[in-house]
């Protein structure tokens, strides 16, 4: 089983930048597909950026195309989520998930995750 803990949300202004740790434990996350998802008040749990399986293909929502960037340190079983340019609409709760057997055209899919993070909050205020 993994366990997942997010970290480096925050309060900031719009255009400013943030960086989401994603940090996994339990066992390692190779394998698996990880994801990270955002959900606002009120809104669906909404499919940000993420790694199919192998790792080798990442993958983007079209809000945050361009402006955000998804990595990962094998070595230290993390993965991040580069966030620049943040506009107020980025404004949620930022999950980390993953799950060993998710195929890639169910990525966007929060419910193909079996593992998930507690969240980390994002403010941007205008």
């Amino acid at each position: 089983q993994v366990q997942l803990g997010e970290s480096g949300g925050g309060w900031v202004q719009a255009g400013d930048s943030l960086r989401l740790s994603c940090t996994a434990s339990g066992r390692t996350f190779r394998g698996h597909a990880m994801a990270w998802f955002r959900q606002a008040p009120g809104r669906d749990r909404e499919y940000v950026s993420g790694f199919s399986r192998t790792g080798g293909y990442t993958y983007y929502s079209d809000s945050v195309k361009g402006r955000f960037t998804i990595s990962m340190d094998t070595a230290k079983s993390t993965v991040f989520l580069q966030m620049n340019s943040l506009k107020p609409e980025d404004t949620a709760v930022y999950y980390c998930a993953a799950d060993p057997g998710t195929i890639t055209s169910q990525l966007r899919n929060p419910g193909a995750y079996s593992y998930w993070g507690q969240g980390t909050q994002v403010t941007v205020s205008s």
